[in-house]
């Protein structure tokens, strides 16, 4: 009897085990399905998901879309201005060449924000003749202007009502660089577009490049930078200089679905802005 039983004990383990390994099996092969159907688009995934919450043209149909790209895909060659405090330095700090592109000098030279934003007094783009400007594009073929709004170390070529750290306020050129190029563009049939560094921003608490800041006088106050500076200033930049044919944002540093939102609703109601780009 006891024979028997071990036996019986024996073939029912096996056969469970074997029941395990099938089921198992069969758990592997969904879930690895599941994945590849995510990664293939057929389910979206959490982050996807997100992502079309955000999107104002999540919903749109390919006819509208090509209708709103249509300018877009016509114009093929258009003209990116960086332009800002940044230009003072030209790339130089303490005597020295500092490596990588001029508008990161302020990160790449660690340069603390009281030797920074004295550059802001050097700032007086006396010939500044924007009506040249979108002449010469014109003439070169271009369809579109994108310029810097505002780049990642915070400084805004616009007069903003929610900072002093705006080419009116603390250049002694003391007047707005967006309108009159917005006028021009207008003027002589030529899109604009704005670029704004909506995460990133090294004098006024955004985020920084990446870890820590450099300066102990820069702070992180995420949260309320968005808030106070960020989403008031893209609000500022759809209302006051007409059409905006494309908003580009740039390195989302920090970003995280609930700060995103604060400007979701901006561009749909406040501009009729064709494209959002990043």
């Amino acid at each position: 009897m006891i024979g028997i039983a071990i036996g019986a004990i024996s073939k029912i383990g096996k056969e469970d085990r074997g029941e395990s390994m099938k089921q198992n099996t069969c758990k592997y092969s969904f879930i690895c399905l599941l994945l590849l159907m995510i990664q293939m688009g057929v389910i979206p995934s959490q982050a996807q998901q997100e992502s079309t919450m955000l999107d104002p043209y999540a919903n749109e149909t390919k006819e509208q879309r090509d209708e709103r790209m249509a300018w877009f895909r016509e114009a093929k060659f258009g003209l990116f201005i960086h332009w800002g405090v940044y230009a003072v330095p030209a790339g130089t700090y303490d005597g020295k060449q500092v490596p990588g592109i001029g508008e990161w000098i302020m990160c790449r030279g660690k340069i603390p924000m009281a030797e920074y934003q004295p550059y802001a007094k050097a700032f007086n783009p006396v010939k500044y003749d924007p009506d040249a400007w979108v002449r010469l594009a014109k003439e070169a073929g271009m369809k579109y202007i994108v310029i810097t709004s505002k780049h990642h170390d915070g400084f805004a070529l616009f007069d903003s009502e929610v900072s002093e750290w705006d080419v009116v306020d603390a250049t002694p050129y003391g007047k707005d660089l967006i309108a009159p190029l917005a006028e021009a563009c207008q003027k002589h049939g030529m899109k604009l577009g704005l670029y704004y560094s909506q995460a990133q921003d090294w004098n006024q608490g955004g985020a920084p490049p990446s870890g820590t800041y450099w300066d102990p006088a820069q702070t992180c106050e995420m949260d309320e930078y968005i808030r106070k500076i960020a989403v008031p200033q893209v609000k500022e930049i759809l209302s006051n200089y007409g059409p905006i044919s494309v908003l580009w944002w740039d390195t989302p540093k920090q970003m995280t679905q609930q700060r995103a939102e604060g400007f979701k609703c901006a561009p749909t109601q406040m501009n009729p802005v064709t494209i959002q780009h990043s």
